[in-house]
């Protein structure tokens, strides 16, 4: 993870800046480039295809954009979640999806995953309470080498996903490891183990 710019920009600057790649976030006006590694990309693809099957199985409206941008309220900032799961009823009443595909309301995202790199601080600290405030359902932090603080993972660090769910505005947190079951609200009959996900870099 880098820096690109120096300078503060607006989050307005930022989508008219942006490359077709949207290889990068904006964290308070600071443009940051994100590269993410093989295995990392490895853990993102195959949680994708998962979650795909699951809601098709269920018939659920639900899309998962590639590109698509997370902006909190009132912050230059703009997230490019790993895993981003859109509920297509509600794109009506985004102002930016149609001409930016960027996402302002919580409502709008039943879920967002992300996977963690060395940028561990970032999933753990002003993405987690950022995504509360927008009132996003659950966010996953899927820390498959461990990376994160003991105070998040606890010690000895061993990898780890992390399921917040919102319950009365503020996020309840649970964790998964080795054979343990992933237990989520949005998807409740998802017959999926921490270390399957863990191990989908192998």
């Amino acid at each position: 993870m880098i820096q690109a710019h120096p300078k503060l920009v607006t989050f307005d600057q930022f989508i008219d800046w942006l490359p077709e790649n949207r290889r990068y976030e904006l964290h308070d006006g600071t443009i940051i480039e994100m590269q993410p590694t093989g295995l990392h990309e490895d853990v993102t693809g195959f949680l994708t295809q998962e979650l795909t099957l699951e809601y098709s199985r269920l018939h659920l409206p639900y899309r998962i954009p590639q590109k698509a941008l997370v902006k909190p309220n009132n912050k230059e900032t703009g997230y490019n979640p790993d895993l981003l799961l859109v509920d297509r009823r509600q794109l009506a009443s985004e102002p930016l999806w149609e001409k930016k595909s960027t996402l302002i309301y919580g409502a709008s995202i039943p879920l967002i995953v992300e996977v963690v790199s060395t940028n561990w601080r970032d999933d753990y600290g002003y993405k987690l309470v950022d995504y509360e405030a927008m009132g996003i359902p659950e966010y996953w932090i899927v820390d498959y080498l461990g990376l994160g603080g003991v105070r998040f993972i606890g010690t000895p660090k061993q990898p780890t996903l992390s399921v917040f769910q919102l319950l009365d505005g503020e996020y309840q947190a649970r964790q998964f490891r080795t054979s343990d079951r992933i237990q989520s609200h949005l998807f409740p009959e998802l017959n999926l183990t921490a270390e399957q996900i863990f191990q989908a870099q192998k």
